[in-house]
């Protein structure tokens, strides 16, 4: 504050411009400031001097709880447990799809379904005398069961499983099998905890191949994602040993022949502007095809990521680690919304 007691005027009509102040008259002493300072902010109440608390006091304690305007005490939300969004529940269970229990299906799938074994298996099975429904030993391969039916294996009751689908962002170094006899690591190594049901990878990646691996027990889903007549798409991104040459590129565009097949890809880019490192777009499901199409045409791939597959891509997902797929994805599939 200032102590002076000369109060300023205005000149001149402050409605025409910008007011102005007068000058401090002559032989006034210049107004000095005055600081007031407090060792801490206190809180006074209205009838004395005593220190105001911050809080309702109820006899000789304090409830440390602020007040209200309405007198009632704050409610504070409790702390919630940090859960996954993945819980148990949805890492293992998904919506059933109806199924018509007056339908018939194969026995070998009913088994493969059922996560026993895989439809192969299940012929052997079949025809070992093993499988017994509604207590008829039946040992045909054509045989067909109802789902309300009672199938039982080593006359221990089959009961079908829940689906389960992981997306997996293979690694290196990793084999796409179920059973490898040299005992290399597996895809199935890494997702060995992920749930109790038997789940098989959906289609291959070669062992240097990384990228999305999806990993299921709905052999219907497998069979739409893998057979050549649905025609899903799958991104590629690889890395050559040399510059990719326009007179090769054009080789590749109009079309490579591979067990008399020829794949044409649908899309093929230089993402980093250079001609090392191709993004390429496929339909084709035969085994090793970008690196066979690149080795027909005079190049070696270095690195191959497979970025995308049926519309599922890695993101957020690291090289090596695993997530399950939501509710809606699983029904994008099997609704084949995805290409």
């Amino acid at each position: 504050m200032y102590q002076d007691n000369h109060r300023p005027s205005f000149e001149g009509n402050h409605e025409n411009g910008r007011p102005r102040f007068s000058r401090r008259p002559e032989g006034q002493p210049k107004a000095e400031r005055i600081e007031v300072r407090y060792s801490s902010r206190p809180r006074f109440n209205n009838s004395s001097n005593e220190v105001k608390p911050r809080y309702r006091q109820d006899g000789d304690s304090m409830e440390h709880k602020p007040f209200l305007r309405n007198g009632e005490r704050r409610q504070f939300a409790k702390p919630q447990r940090n859960s996954s969004v993945y819980s148990h529940k949805k890492r293992t269970q998904y919506r059933e799809r109806f199924e018509d229990p007056t339908k018939p299906i194969r026995l070998n799938k009913y088994l493969a379904n059922a996560g026993i074994c895989s439809r192969r298996e299940a012929d052997d099975f079949i025809q070992a005398g093993v499988i017994t429904v509604n207590g008829e030993v039946v040992d045909n391969l054509g045989a067909k069961v109802l789902p309300t039916d009672k199938v039982m294996f080593h006359d221990q009751p089959v009961r079908r499983e829940h689906k389960v689908y992981i997306l997996l962002n293979k690694p290196k170094n990793t084999v796409t099998t179920t059973d490898d006899p040299q005992e290399r690591h597996t895809v199935l190594d890494i997702v060995r905890n992920a749930c109790a049901e038997r789940i098989y990878p959906v289609g291959r990646l070669d062992r240097n191949t990384t990228g999305v691996l999806l990993l299921t027990n709905d052999g219907d889903l497998a069979a739409k994602l893998t057979h050549p007549k649905f025609e899903k798409k799958k991104i590629y991104s690889a890395t050559l040993d040399r510059d990719l040459e326009e007179a090769d590129e054009v080789s590749l565009r109009a079309g490579i022949l591979l067990d008399d097949e020829m794949i044409i890809p649908d899309a093929l880019e230089f993402p980093k502007g250079d001609r090392v490192h191709i993004g390429l777009e496929i339909h084709s499901g035969q085994n090793r095809v970008v690196r066979r199409m690149f080795e027909k045409v005079g190049y070696r791939v270095m690195q191959l990521d497979r970025v995308s597959f049926a519309g599922l891509t890695k993101k957020n997902v690291p090289r090596g680690k695993y997530r399950f797929l939501t509710e809606k994805e699983v029904g994008y599939l099997q609704m084949g919304a995805f290409e």
